[in-house]
């Protein structure tokens, strides 16, 4: 796994807190400390771990928590967000122009895996439909054409080159030259690994670059430089800018987590990692997914979703029916179509501030029959929709006729419907009205109920 320790120690950390009896101050804590130590173990910075976790602690123990989730979801939901947040938060995709050659000049010091990796670029290019070539334009180094030709015949990538011809600038023209003349979608061009401090060889990487005119400057960063990596980063994309950052050697590095943090903070893009030694390990780099892997937990998309659910407002039509006490089949409808289940309903009333909740009776039957209740609706008049009472024996018989159902089908629905109603009037006669979070003013003046959170 990538970033294996960081991860295990990560996702010990989050399952600690999900075995808590309850989630308190105490357990916030040591759910900070238990991270603290996993991130600086990793190279992490440590102001940058400072401050992340103290906004954890911030969130986790002053945030209000909406209805329907319990504080130690929301807790993991905040530690995923910021751990997200610190390495970009969304996926930056490879620029690549229609209808033309596409010239990427990949760059990186000496040692950082670049050569390997462009060919694994390649690869995984030529996978999703690209048209691909390399170009080996590092004459610096000694065998960097025969170590480039080699592995890219073993990806089965076309690979240019001309081990006689001494300058880099001459090769790098002629192998895009070629690729172009063949129609060649992406085209990458490989050059001498370079340090910061090497003033003639970051002097030639921009004349490349003028001469090129590239789509975009690739650099290739070591993921074993922990959070030195920034300064690499930093110099590169001084001398000319960087379009696209690969990772490299994140398997088993201890630095890991802090090489991706260290360059994510330089504003240049990640978007891709190298797993490991494979021709196929690499991959985009999606904080979101990459997080969610470190973390370690296999229903973290679910549990995402609960709580955004949780945390979304009501849809405002039927808030402003529910306040109204005006509550239709249409209203129903509506939300049958929006939200695919009339769960809608109970949730909103969660929202109220009143700790009420649709009987669960009421809402299983409503699950078993949506599909069929949906037809039905949609067979219903405008008038009937908007008033129930006037659907009569004789109208039943029609709507039933009208979905391909059975008359006790439409009588079952309008049940449903009464029941709902009966529900919510209930629920304003008790409390003096019904309150919706950050909606007070379609109340027309009526002041929110007492007790209300």
């Amino acid at each position: 796994m990538v970033l294996g320790k960081l991860g295990s120690s990560l996702h010990q950390a989050v399952q600690k807190l999900l075995r808590s009896s309850v989630v308190d101050e105490k357990s916030v804590k040591e759910l900070v400390q238990d991270l603290q130590r996993a991130l600086l173990q990793a190279d992490v910075n440590v102001h940058l771990v400072m401050d992340l976790t103290k906004r954890i602690e911030q969130r986790a123990l002053k945030d209000k928590i909406a209805p329907g989730i319990s504080r130690r979801e929301y807790v993991v939901k905040v530690v995923y967000e910021e751990l997200t947040d610190i390495l970009g938060q969304k996926v930056v995709p490879l620029k690549v122009q229609p209808n033309q050659s596409n010239i990427y000049l990949v760059v990186g010091i000496q040692g950082s895996g670049k050569t390997t990796n462009i060919v694994k670029l390649a690869k995984l290019l030529k996978k999703e439909g690209h048209t691909v070539g390399v170009v080996a334009a590092d004459t610096f180094r000694a065998g960097a054409y025969d170590q480039l030709k080699q592995l890219a015949d073993r990806a089965e990538v076309p690979c240019f080159g001309d081990p006689k011809e001494k300058d880099s600038i001459k090769v790098a023209k002629k192998g895009v030259k070629h690729y172009q003349d063949q129609k060649t979608k992406i085209i990458l061009v490989d050059t001498a690994g370079r340090h910061k401090e090497e003033t003639g060889l970051i002097r030639e990487m921009k004349q490349i670059a003028k001469a090129l005119n590239p789509t975009e400057i690739i650099l290739v960063v070591d993921g074993t430089l922990g959070q030195q990596a920034s300064s690499q980063a930093e110099a590169f994309n001084a001398a000319t800018p960087i379009g696209s950052i690969i990772v490299t050697k994140l398997d088993g590095s201890a630095r890991g987590g802090g090489a991706l943090s260290a360059v994510a903070a330089t504003g240049a893009p990640i978007k891709y990692i190298g797993t490991g030694e494979k021709v196929n390990d690499i991959e985009k780099f999606e904080p979101t997914k990459f997080v969610g892997q470190l973390l370690g937990m296999a229903d973290f998309e679910s549990l995402l979703k609960k709580v955004q659910d949780a945390e979304a407002m009501p849809d405002k039509e039927l808030a402003k029916a529910l306040l109204s006490g005006k509550f239709t089949l249409k209203d129903m409808m509506a939300q049958m179509e929006a939200m695919g289940n009339v769960g809608s309903i109970g949730k909103i009333l969660s929202m109220l501030g009143l700790g009420y909740k649709v009987p669960d009776e009421m809402k299983e039957v409503a699950t078993e029959n949506l599909e069929k209740w949906k037809v039905i609706l949609k067979s219903m008049t405008e008038e009937e929709l908007e008033n129930p009472k006037l659907i009569k024996s004789s109208r039943t018989a029609r709507i039933a006729r009208g979905s391909g159902t059975q008359q006790k089908d439409v009588k079952d629905l309008l049940k449903q419907y009464q029941q709902s109603r009966k529900f919510i009037k209930t629920l304003r006669k008790r409390r003096g009205g019904l309150r919706i979070p950050g909606m007070e003013g379609m109340m027309g003046g009526q002041k929110p109920p007492r007790g209300g959170r």
